[in-house]
């Protein structure tokens, strides 16, 4: 099984191997691809998202949130494993396994993807950065270009320290959320019900509930979490490729749940605080900011601006690094990556530049993520489900089963919200 270098990917050294032997002490070397996946989860158009769900309809959309959580650990499972077992990430599989012509095409429709989501987490950053320091949006965007730029380099030094960046982030995140919880005091018998009960609140809220479901699957980091696991500790035999799989659940259910807990969190502050207060038009980040101030004081303000921060900043790095992993994947081509952040930052500077409504910018950024959503999830799928591909990881029935129904329910539900967001019906 031969393994390819993606830059900033690499393998990890020695140690990680000799930890191939089982044990509750060797899991630690392994955790951490689905870490870096996991950001994308709890990016600034999930702020949005869930920020306009708890506002609008309360409680009542828990449950999409514990259900669209589910559906990414299936896979984000799927990519990590086939990472592992072909020693190849899903660009690559398309290449090999599809004519030039597709592969080309496939390449074309997720850089544009790729470049629509970085835009919208470039940005998510900035605003945030906006909020905690209280300065102009086009010098946040300069900061936020300059601590990402710090941030990739830290690809030079291995992988394992870029890793403890984002999960540092991740941990910021969380424990802002929890902040939030804490003073806001919702009630968790409530919670724990629309958690398990699914309900809708009329039509707007099943619209709303299936741009949440919809928006759950990011197409850059299915791409990404494919590399990140493809030569990162490479098994020398089947056996050891079903023990880094077992590891690598466990990776991927901590991480994911992390991201459910505080997607969730999000959705319940907004349902605690905005439509407790009777306040179900909070339409934006900013306006979200501001509204906190009054209700719960300065410091919750604080914590949601320096989430956001956290939240931009690392879904931005992880962006740029997707598009590198598309790019060589699909056509074999690579620049440096600090130059691929530079010119992905342009269209960030244009938006400010041109006045343009920072969060109307990230939902449309939504809107566009949506039409690669199939093009990533139906090939992971297909290979996936293939033993002359996987090998000894190839799917169970019961798990193809399981991805089919998830993949045709989400590219399903992303039609019609293309179709309602562009006024077709």
């Amino acid at each position: 099984m031969m393994a390819t270098r993606v830059e900033g990917l690499e393998r990890l050294p020695g140690p990680g191997e000799r930890t191939l032997r089982g044990g509750r002490r060797s899991i630690w070397p392994f955790l951490g691809p689905a870490f870096i996946a996991c950001v994308a989860y709890m990016d600034p158009g999930n702020f949005a998202t869930n920020i306009a769900g708890g506002s609008k309809f309360g409680f009542t959309l828990v449950w999409v949130i514990v259900a669209s959580n589910l559906m990414a650990m299936l896979i984000q499972t799927l990519s990590a494993k086939l990472g592992i077992a072909t020693g190849r990430n899903l660009p690559e599989v398309c290449r090999e396994q599809y004519s030039r012509r597709t592969s080309r095409s496939l390449w074309i429709q997720a850089e544009l993807i790729a470049m629509a989501t970085d835009l919208a987490e470039f940005l998510g950053a900035a605003v945030g950065i906006k909020l905690l320091f209280g300065i102009p949006l086009f010098p946040a965007a300069v900061i936020t270009g300059v601590i990402t730029f710090l941030i990739l380099a830290l690809q030079r030094f291995g992988f394992r320290p870029l890793e403890a960046v984002i999960t540092s982030f991740v941990a910021v995140i969380g424990i802002c959320y929890l902040g939030e919880l804490w003073f806001a005091h919702p009630p968790l018998g409530t919670v724990l019900k629309h958690a398990v009960v699914p309900e809708f609140d009329g039509s707007e809220s099943v619209l709303l509930a299936v741009g949440i479901i919809g928006a759950t699957v990011m197409p850059h980091v299915i791409y990404l979490h494919s590399a990140l696991t493809q030569n990162r500790i490479v098994p020398r035999n089947d056996d050891e490729a079903r023990l880094l799989y077992k590891y690598t659940r466990v990776d991927v259910l901590i991480a994911m749940a992390i991201a459910g807990l505080i997607n969730m969190s999000m959705l319940v502050v907004a349902a605690t605080v905005f439509f407790g207060s009777g306040l179900t038009n909070i339409e934006s980040l900013e306006g979200a900011h501001r509204t906190l101030e009054p209700i719960l004081g300065g410091a919750s303000s604080v914590l949601f601006a320096l989430a956001l921060t956290a939240s931009g900043l690392s879904s931005a790095t992880v962006g740029t690094m997707s598009g590198q992993v598309v790019m060589q994947g699909f056509i074999q081509r690579r620049i440096p990556i600090l130059v691929r952040r530079l010119v992905t930052m342009i269209p960030a500077f244009v938006v400010i530049g041109l006045g343009l409504d920072p969060s109307r910018t990230l939902v449309m950024s939504q809107v566009v993520l949506s039409f690669g959503i199939p093009f990533a999830l139906i090939p992971l799928v297909v290979f996936t489900s293939k033993r002359e591909i996987m090998g000894v990881l190839v799917n169970r029935r019961l798990t193809i089963a399981a991805a089919v129904v998830v993949t045709a329910l989400i590219t399903g539900l992303n039609i019609f919200l293309l179709v309602q967001t562009f006024g077709l019906a």
